[in-house]
């Protein structure tokens, strides 16, 4: 246990698996609250303490990092308690709240700042807080949601009256399809990797695909062409996402090509955009009836064992205070649902909700950390160009046979398998291939059959660089009596592909092989481990993907390899499944990696 204790009563609870985390979540007090510590007992209602109003120098400062949507809220609750002279410890309240996004504090915490300026942080979606966990970056205490808000399709009254709002209800898969037809409607989306409103949206579009799809696959490119549908009309944030529907009912608005007529958005973003009066037209609210996602905001404690007695105190008594009527009400004053999710007509009324819409329908479940990683995986692949090279093993034992394969070889199968792969990246995707095996060109264990560039790039003659690489894919053949010179052919392609990152994009390596390092000359194990982890940088990520097939491969080498770079190590025992491992591999890359 750290240096203090949270008052008695509090219990254990954990958001995630890191082990030796502090897990315990904050007691709210209605009551008299008991506050030990030196030895003494404190009585922490300020109607039970004989202070008189003034402050003076003699208040506990408290530092809450907040979402953006509901910072004005917090900080409404904050000025009361300070125009109130709440106590604590017998001393004034003094929050102060910063809006900051949720994603911005995640990446910091994720790296774990040695003094964090913020005592508290509440984001928008407990989301967030997991990332975090994930990363074993700052440790964080989280406990219950004190508001909450969910996901609908907002729209303009015109294209609102045109999909038969308020009496005709779709489902996640209806709604994208109207957004998506020939006559499609603009529909905005904020960014899945920095907005929790859209990954959540895109968690239940893909689970309505996997709902109707015939297999996972199928599901996964369902939803791969939604979300690239809707990064067409993608803004970077909630915020900024508003800013695109029209400014007024004119006609020169309404028929602008860059207005949304229609978002993914929250209803208390709905609430705000209708109740502040110079937003444009008021949005009415489709709320899908297979189940909305919702953003919760889960107060978290930042670093609770660097906490003072008093902050942890301070922190306890500001969560109180927005549990209590009073500040139960200014966030429903702000467009918010109690944490519960329970319905508030008035804020349901005000947002643009009515019946039929099931406004208050229990939200679906929320998606779990790992299918959040593969969804922004999916985004990341499918939005953002990608820059990966290609290293392939060619040593003899790549033209063995694989049993019940009718005698096709490792490297035929995987040279198949490789090629599909291929026909899945866009022009603005930059691939390139190596392969590898002893001494392939001189005293080096590789050679660049194909730099890595645009598949949409022309040779003089005319020819692609997609069809330049498929002819090099398609001539890969094992070296007769060719070692697996593993690791210089690793460091190499890793500093290369250090060397020429793309900002931007998606950079990664791939790695194929079948065996163990059969190098002697080369460098060890441990010498390519310390190097990987030399150039490895969380500011430009380069994941190193590795494959390895059959039983010769040495996977146990492989998993130190990748761990510096964030990359995974698979083991395939049949090559032509090679391509679904490295899309799926690049997809949880991208979920993790910084953008």
């Amino acid at each position: 246990m750290g240096r203090h204790s949270l008052p008695d009563g509090s219990a254990p609870r954990r958001t995630g698996s890191r082990p030796g985390a502090r897990r315990r979540i904050l007691v709210v007090s209605t009551g008299l609250a008991l506050a030990v510590g030196a030895g003494s007992v404190l009585a922490l209602r300020g109607d039970l303490l004989p202070f008189g109003d003034p402050c003076g120098d003699t208040s506990v400062r408290l530092d809450v990092a907040a979402s953006p949507d509901i910072a004005p809220a917090l900080a409404a609750v904050a000025e009361t308690a300070r125009e109130e002279a709440t106590r604590t410890d017998g001393r004034c309240l003094d929050v102060r709240i910063t809006a900051r996004p949720s994603h911005e504090i995640a990446d910091s915490f994720g790296q774990r700042p040695v003094d964090p300026e913020f005592q508290v942080w509440i984001p928008d979606s407990q989301l967030w807080v997991d990332r975090v966990d994930a990363e074993s970056g700052t440790p964080l205490t989280a406990a219950d949601a004190i508001a909450s808000s969910p996901i609908a399709l907002g729209a303009v009254p015109k294209t609102a009256k045109a999909l038969g709002w308020p009496k005709k209800s779709y489902t996640w898969n209806e709604l994208t399809r109207k957004a998506t037809s020939g006559d499609a409607l603009r529909l905005g989306v904020a960014d899945p990797a920095r907005s929790a409103t859209g990954l959540l949206a895109l968690a239940r579009i893909h689970s309505a695909d996997t709902t109707e799809a015939k297999d996972d696959d199928e599901a996964e490119v369902r939803t791969a062409a939604t979300a690239k549908l809707l990064a067409q009309r993608v803004a970077d944030g909630d915020g900024q996402i508003l800013a695109t529907l029209p400014g007024d009912d004119s006609g020169a608005e309404q028929g602008n090509p860059r207005r949304n007529q229609a978002l993914l958005l929250s209803e208390q973003a709905a609430y705000a955009h209708n109740t502040r009066g110079d937003g444009g037209p008021g949005l009415k609210l489709f709320y899908p009836k297979d189940g909305t996602a919702q953003l919760t905001y889960p107060y978290t404690l930042v670093d609770d064992g660097a906490l003072s007695p008093e902050q942890t105190r301070a922190a306890n008594r500001f969560m109180t205070l927005l549990g209590e009527p009073g500040g139960q009400r200014t966030l429903r004053a702000h467009g918010f649902r109690p944490g519960n999710g329970a319905a508030v007509a008035k804020v349901v009324d005000s947002a643009g909700g009515r019946a039929v819409q099931p406004y208050s329908a229990t939200p679906a479940d929320q998606p779990t950390a790992k299918e959040l990683r593969a969804l922004l995986g999916m985004w990341t692949i499918t939005v953002q160009s990608a820059r990966i090279s290609t290293v392939v093993d060619a040593s003899a034992s790549m033209g063995s046979p694989v049993p019940g394969r009718a005698g096709q070889s490792r490297m035929g199968l995987a040279r198949n398998s490789l090629l599909q792969a291929l026909a899945t990246f866009t022009p603005e995707d930059e691939i390139g291939l190596w392969k590898f095996a002893t001494l392939l060109d001189g005293g080096k264990d590789y050679v660049e059959l194909s730099p890595t560039r645009r598949l949409g790039d022309r040779d003089e003659d005319g020819t692609t660089h997609r069809d330049t690489l498929a002819a090099a894919f398609g001539a890969l053949a094992p070296v007769p009596h060719g070692a697996t010179g593993l690791y210089d052919t690793t460091l190499a392609a890793y500093r290369s592909a250090r060397a020429t990152y793309a900002s931007g994009k998606f950079n990664a390596v791939v790695v194929v092989t079948d065996g163990a390092n059969d190098d002697a000359a080369g460098i060890s194990l441990s010498t390519l481990v310390g190097e990987l982890e030399k150039l490895s940088s969380r500011d430009r990520p380069v994941p190193l993907i590795a494959v390895a097939i059959g039983p010769e491969a040495d996977e146990s080498a492989l998993d130190r390899i990748v761990a510096p770079t964030g990359g995974s190590a698979h083991r395939v025992s049949d090559p032509s499944q090679i391509h679904r491992v490295i899309l799926k591999a690049i997809m949880a890359a991208g979920g993790t990696g910084r953008r």
